[in-house]
């Protein structure tokens, strides 16, 4: 694969930030309305809040405890819900979405788990493999992941196409 095809991978893989702050805060106002009927349809209690940092939109859809949001804070949900709300900003806008979703603290979840995936990752290559290879995640995963690894005082690279697109870790 040449460099131009990593480069062009990575672009499918990561979506445009919006210009400006200004952008990215009508960014999280189209997509908090979108979520917002979303939990009114499914007959869900949840209170949302848009953060603007740089020129991305993060929103927080959080409630009590026990409350039915639950059923939306795994993985999988939070980020089919995520894919559904970009596309509902990019069919107001126009523009590619780059928002980022949390539901219930799941992000904080899978960041935890993620430090502990990189840790056993990192424990092997310490025991003496030359490499240790992480189950395929999104781009957003994989910079925390990366961003893990380098704490640590290892390298780290993506590899891999699409949904198979993993972190390798190795040595520095």
């Amino acid at each position: 694969m040449t460099e131009q095809e990593t480069v062009a991978d990575e672009e499918l893989d990561t979506p445009a930030l919006p210009e400006t702050a200004d952008d990215a805060a009508d960014e999280g106002d189209v997509a908090a309305d979108y979520i917002e009927e979303l939990l009114d349809i499914a007959d869900i209690d949840g209170d949302l809040e848009i953060e603007v940092r740089g020129a991305r939109s993060y929103i927080t859809v959080t409630a009590p405890t026990g409350s039915t949001l639950d059923r939306l804070s795994t993985s999988e949900a939070v980020s089919a819900l995520q894919e559904l709300s970009r596309l509902a900003v990019q069919a107001r806008t126009g523009e590619h979405s780059g928002l980022i979703l949390d539901i219930g603290g799941s992000r904080d979840a899978r960041a935890d788990e993620l430090a502990r995936i990189v840790d056993h990752a990192v424990s092997r290559v310490e025991e003496g493999a030359a490499s240790a290879s992480l189950p395929p995640m999104s781009s957003y995963e994989r910079k925390l992941v990366h961003d893990l690894v380098a704490e640590r005082g290892f390298v780290s690279e993506s590899e891999g196409e699409g949904r198979d697109r993993h972190t390798v870790i190795r040595r520095g």
